[in-house]
């Protein structure tokens, strides 16, 4: 008996934020807008609809440089209650196709429809109902992918934005792959593609050229990843129950950072994304923010406070008592925050300002 070709659907909302925005207020539709904190607090853009994407605007860029590149856009604060209504209404109409659902923020998700027998058993035909139904009952677009993998269903979904529908068949897979530029593969930030310019690899194809054990040497345990992808292969399971304890970032320094003052200038970007991570997940009740400290000699240690509001401040506090404790060079930094248990009342908000 052989083993079914699994089905994989990755549904994304077309800038989400701003297409509640623009669905309630229908006069905003044409014009560039986005969704994000204010210049004067150093806010930064969560997202903005494509008029605004056409003057260079992007997601997680300052908002001073947003209104630099574009002196008429209408920037709104965030509503994440409204937000959230309308997530809740999407993530219904996923479960009413199938219960193998992972959402990934508010507006992301993908599903298992490997064993759903309804339009013939067809993922294209369930990608045409998931776009049909969340736009007759929420009035936002979706932009939906259909793979064997929850990586090329990730591919395809942002293949053909706004509104868009790509499907990928288990026969295409290698021609797809065959010319897929290496950038589109995940994990593959600005420095890994540069060094894989440096190896003449911009394709999947030419990257599938390269054994095993040289891109081990070179890109570490990344290398196993490329030469997965690369060739299509993604294990991965549609994840059905993933209740998040903790929101992190960290980083690993190319050189240990020898004092507090270096550390403590480390703190700002690493508070900067993690505040965006937050954003992305409609800014969920928090308990505690935490700092990690990976020292020179690997020994790991943490410090926490409860009732704060994630900061480049309250990191710094919390940093400078594990400093001073044994001061010695650090070789990776990571901020985050714990978030309120389900019955927990007390909610600590999030502006999109940074500190």
């Amino acid at each position: 008996m052989t083993t079914p070709t699994r089905k994989i659907l990755h549904a994304d909302c077309d800038c989400f934020y701003a297409a509640v925005e623009m669905r309630d207020r229908p006069e905003l539709a044409d014009v560039p807008l986005a969704v994000g904190g204010s210049a004067e607090k150093r806010g930064v853009i969560a997202t903005c609809n494509y008029p605004a994407r056409a003057y260079g605007v992007r997601s997680a860029m300052p908002t001073a440089k947003a209104l630099r590149l574009c002196p008429d856009l209408m920037v709104l604060p965030p509503d994440f209650e409204r937000y959230r209504v309308v997530s809740r209404q999407i993530q219904a109409i996923f479960h009413d196709l199938t219960a193998l659902v992972e959402p990934l923020s508010l507006d992301e998700a993908y599903l298992d429809v490997s064993t759903v027998t309804r339009f013939r058993g067809s993922a294209t035909w369930m990608a045409q109902w998931l776009k049909q139904e969340t736009y007759q009952h929420t009035g936002i677009t979706l932009s939906v992918g259909a793979a064997p993998s929850k990586f090329l269903a990730k591919v395809a979904s942002d293949w053909n934005k706004p509104d868009g529908l790509c499907v990928i068949e288990p026969e295409r897979v290698d021609a797809f792959l065959q010319e897929l530029s290496v950038k589109r593969l995940h994990g593959v930030g600005p420095a890994t593609a540069a060094k894989l310019e440096e190896m003449a690899i911009h394709t999947c194809g030419e990257l599938r050229e390269w054994p095993l054990d040289i891109l081990i040497d070179r890109f570490g345990k990344f290398g196993y990843r490329l030469y997965e992808l690369s060739r299509g292969i993604d294990e991965r399971e549609v994840a059905v129950t993933r209740e998040r304890k903790s929101v992190s970032v960290e980083t690993t320094f190319d050189r240990d950072l020898p004092d507090f003052e270096a550390c403590s200038q480390a703190l700002d970007p690493l508070n900067h994304k993690l505040r965006q991570r937050l954003e992305r997940q409609g800014n969920p009740p928090l308990d505690k923010v935490f700092i990690k400290v990976r020292f020179d000699d690997f020994s790991i240690t943490t410090q926490e406070t409860a009732g704060q509001e994630p900061s480049s401040t309250h990191y710094r506090s919390l940093l400078e008592q594990i400093w001073y404790r044994n001061p010695r060079p650090v070789r990776l930094l990571g901020v985050g925050v714990r978030l309120t248990p389900p019955e927990g009342q007390r909610q600590l908000s999030l502006s999109l300002g940074t500190v």
